[in-house]
């Protein structure tokens, strides 16, 4: 049995969290923007440290395992 719990939590935050699609932390005329499909270095970097964190909270605090046979 392989646990691919981790790889479906990453991968869906992965999405989730790509800077411009359903949000943008900081956006270019506000603190945050939604749908705009435009990225910036600084919320490249906003976006990687929340993916980081939650990746982190769900697989080491939470400990989310999907088995699949």
């Amino acid at each position: 049995m392989s646990d691919w719990g981790p790889v479906f939590i990453s991968v869906v935050l992965f999405v989730l969290l790509t800077p411009g699609l359903l949000f943008q932390v900081p956006g270019r005329h506000r603190c945050v923007e939604f749908g705009n499909f435009h990225t910036s270095g600084a919320s490249i970097m906003v976006h990687s440290l929340l993916y980081f964190a939650l990746v982190c909270v769900f697989l080491i605090a939470v400990k989310v395992h999907l088995y699949l046979d």
